[in-house]
């Protein structure tokens, strides 16, 4: 230490020869908030929940999914999502790009085979400055006919590239071989389709889609008086309940797609139940008894029923999943397969016969009480996801100008018997089944012979 010059003062100035004063802290309450739902004259729902989240997400929620195209526009849906960003009535697309990256923001649109999605989300500051553009995109999009037209590139460049995955072709091929109309309709354009939808027909569907009984506007992180707010700019939105679309019917059928990978992909449905049914709860069950994926990194999957019987007919490796999915409508329910090629049927026909155990009323007290607590456990572990929790809200509001708390969910689950779910495997088995296969298919069954 005698070698640093000046230690001395150096320690001085380390200590004051006062205290330092205490920093005042304000508390600020804040209590536990519940969704808000509202329903305007016009129809338009409005739905939010104030979580004191620094950044807030506000999404348009609308009933124009691909089920509601016909022969005419098929993939103008898929279209539509590219061309969120495209010049509006109160903004060019390169002001509606450089407006929303300025704040750190972002715009994005997703759509199903029932909705689309509209959404921004940034902090709080500024939430002013993209919901103008938010209000723009939906409500006064120009699609100019050389904007349109430049979309064609990206269009098949998005479709190439969600095809490289083989689940989305097959499960394209599932809905495509289980239903006459509707919900048959692929999400991305077909191939004939591409360049070949116009400006005016972008504009009839938006007109005959996008009305405010159809649509909704949902909130996260935002006061539901200020969302109120906002759901009263959209005054320039037409009324009514547009265009009621097809009404889906299923009708069960095969789709195999003879490609020669060594991975074969399998689905196997019947019709299942409709959102918000009671049975579609217990068919949610059923599907975490026979198997909903692994739950332990690297575990035995010694719970999965699905996974037990393959693991006997074949020593290849496999996966094995119990499918469930619900529309307003209609809803399919099987087992999806990833197998070898040679060993493909006797994975197949095992995960059959572990639904029929099931069916015949192979079930335990413990089998039950699992499959009960891993899908409420799914589920409520999903809501502390932002984007999972504001799609939740977004979808149910849409659907029924309502919105089931958590523990209402919670407490349907637990009600769900044995009973109710041997029933639900019953019609699984008996049920007219849909099957779509890709791969190498040499000893893959046809539907008719499971």
């Amino acid at each position: 230490m005698k070698g640093i010059r000046n230690v001395g003062s150096l320690s001085r100035r380390l200590f004051s020869s006062q205290a330092a004063p205490k920093f005042q802290t304000e508390t600020v309450n804040r209590t536990s908030q519940d969704v808000q739902v509202t329903k305007l004259p016009s129809g338009l729902v409005i739905a939010s929940l104030e979580n004191y989240s620094p950044t807030s997400k506000i999404g348009v929620f609308v009933k124009a999914g691909s089920r509601f195209e016909d022969c005419s526009n098929f993939g103008i849906t898929h279209l539509l999502r590219l061309a969120a960003n495209l010049t509006t009535k109160g903004a060019s697309a390169f002001k509606i790009t450089r407006g929303v990256e300025a704040v750190g923001g972002t715009l994005s649109v997703t759509s199903s085979k029932e909705n689309m999605v509209y959404s921004v989300e940034c902090v709080r500051d500024y939430i002013d400055t993209v919901m103008e553009y938010l209000i723009n995109v939906t409500t006064a999009p120009e699609f100019r006919r050389w904007e349109v037209d430049e979309l064609k590139p990206r269009l098949q460049t998005d479709k190439a590239v969600a095809f490289q995955q083989p689940q989305i072709g097959v499960l394209e091929n599932l809905h495509a071989a289980a239903y006459k109309s509707a919900l048959c309709n692929s999400l991305y354009c077909p191939d004939y389709m591409v360049g070949k939808i116009t400006s005016d027909q972008l504009h009839r569907f938006i007109e005959n889609n996008f009305t405010s009984a159809r649509m909704a506007l949902v909130g996260l992180g935002v006061d539901h008086s200020v969302l109120k707010q906002v759901g009263e700019q959209f005054l320039n939105i037409r009324g009514g309940s547009g265009s009621p679309g097809a009404k889906a019917v299923y009708r069960g059928g095969d789709i195999r797609v003879q490609n020669g990978d060594s991975l074969v992909h399998a689905a196997i449905v019947s019709e299942g139940a409709s959102s918000g049914s009671p049975e579609a709860i217990a068919f949610g069950v059923l599907q975490h008894l026979l198997g909903a994926g692994p739950y332990i990194l690297r575990g035995s999957n010694s719970t999965n029923k699905l996974y037990q019987g393959a693991a006997k007919a074949t020593a290849q490796p496999f996966c094995a999943s119990a499918f469930n999915v619900s529309y307003s409508d209609s809803g399919l329910f099987g087992i999806y397969t990833i197998s070898q090629a040679a060993s493909a049927g006797d994975v197949i026909k095992a995960t059959m016969a572990q639904a029929k155990a099931v069916a015949q009323g192979g079930i335990t007290v413990a089998d039950l009480t699992r499959a009960k607590n891993q899908l409420k456990a799914n589920y409520l572990m999903s809501l502390e996801n932002s984007d999972c929790t504001f799609e939740e809200i977004g979808c149910q509001v849409l659907s029924s100008a309502a919105y089931a708390p958590p523990d209402t969910v919670v407490q349907k689950i637990e009600a769900v018997s044995a009973d109710d779910v041997v029933k639900a495997a019953k019609t699984f088995v008996s049920g007219k089944k849909s099957m779509a296969s890709s791969g190498n298919l040499v000893s893959v069954p046809f539907v008719d012979e499971l």
